[in-house]
């Protein structure tokens, strides 16, 4: 089951609402693999330890209806589906990059 999060919140707080959308199992991570480039499933169990199916599938199909991911089938053979971060999503990316440096000064 997904879930329909608004960036906003009722406190008014834009921050915590993207937390919240970014929040779950694997989502962050699978964010951060997007920046650098186009994902593919198999690819994501590879690299996520831990991970499963079903877990992947469900965080995928989130991010994807939260704006962030956009889904796009390849017609080679043999036939794959590729995610790659939208327009939304890129512009994240300097937030992550900042969060990164922040943490990595302490």
């Amino acid at each position: 089951m997904t879930t329909n999060i608004n960036i906003e919140n009722d406190n008014g707080c834009p921050v915590e609402g993207l937390l919240k959308m970014l929040s779950g199992k694997y989502k962050m991570q699978m964010f951060r693999l997007a920046v650098d480039g186009p994902l593919r499933f198999n690819a994501l169990l590879r690299d996520i330890e831990g991970s499963n199916k079903q877990t992947l599938s469900l965080a995928l199909k989130e991010l994807e209806e939260q704006g962030l991911l956009i889904r796009t089938i390849i017609k080679q053979k043999p036939l794959h589906v590729e995610y790659i971060l939208s327009e939304k999503g890129q512009t994240l990316i300097p937030v992550f990059r900042q969060l990164e440096t922040v943490l990595q000064n302490q």
